[in-house]
């Protein structure tokens, strides 16, 4: 079941310029976090229940810094919370939809994370979340 906007994922070229915007709005970072598989730097801002988190290539080849150099900096991703990310990735199959993770894969703040193809969600990138126990 989707319980809830785990976060939405924002990509930015300069992460301390972004989050001193959103400390100019009042918003704290509560922690930031390197994912060397997505080679990104990551900021986590909470909002209420929900997060924002800032996405930062930490190198050229990364897939942010492919979407900052077709898109520009903006909203990159969607994230659902849900109980189980695998059983969420086969639902999406099972309906026609296709993912780019075949299986769940580690993400930020010790989840299970997947994401489904634009292509197939009306051009939003949508991730499942998973918290680890």
């Amino acid at each position: 079941m989707i319980k809830r906007i785990n976060h939405i994922g924002i990509a930015v070229k300069d992460l301390d310029a972004a989050i001193d915007f959103y400390k100019k709005l009042g918003l704290e970072v509560s922690s930031t976090e390197v994912v060397e598989s997505q080679k990104v730097k990551i900021a986590f801002i909470p909002v209420g229940d929900t997060r924002l988190e800032l996405l930062a290539a930490t190198s050229e080849d990364s897939p942010i810094a492919k979407f900052i150099e077709k898109k520009g900096e903006g909203i990159q991703h969607i994230a659902f919370h849900v109980d189980d990310v695998k059983d969420h990735l086969k639902k999406a199959v099972d309906n026609g939809i296709q993912p780019i993770d075949q299986e769940p894969r580690p993400g930020a703040h010790d989840t299970l994370i997947a994401f489904l193809h634009p292509k197939y969600t009306g051009g939003v990138l949508i991730e499942f979340c998973q918290e680890q126990d």
